[in-house]
């Protein structure tokens, strides 16, 4: 897991979204174990206490869980969790300016999908 931080939000978030990334990627799946604290704590050279808020955070969505003295763990059906709730804020907050953006721009789905295959095969063929 490579971090990039960046100032524009709290560092504990950051590292919240980027495991959330890795179930949605299956890069953790379902019943993997997530690097305990003091591992990312020192990777990273973070706050243990950072480390904790994001998988406290993390288990209060209900997509880990602490197996005491064991660590945490991705819970079953973690992914498809993410996914449903990641459509929908695509759909509520993403799509509509994207939509917006689309029609000032006199696109549609059709042209786009071309553009993009031409551009695909086009790059295959030098």
């Amino acid at each position: 897991m490579s971090m990039h931080w960046n100032e524009s939000a709290p560092i504990y978030r950051q590292l919240r979204e980027r495991i959330k990334a890795m179930i949605l990627d299956e890069a953790l799946k379902e019943g993997d174990a997530l690097p305990s604290v003091r591992q990312v704590s020192a990777d990273f050279q973070l706050n243990p206490i950072t480390v904790s808020k994001a998988y406290q955070e993390l288990v209060d969505e209900n997509l880990v869980e602490k197996r005491r003295g064991l660590g945490m763990y991705v819970n079953s059906g973690a992914r498809l969790q993410l996914l449903a709730s990641e459509r929908e804020r695509f759909v509520r907050e993403e799509w509509p300016p994207l939509k917006a953006r689309l029609q000032r721009l006199g696109l549609d789905f059709k042209q786009l999908l071309e553009s993009e295959a031409t551009t695909k095969s086009g790059s295959k063929h030098p």
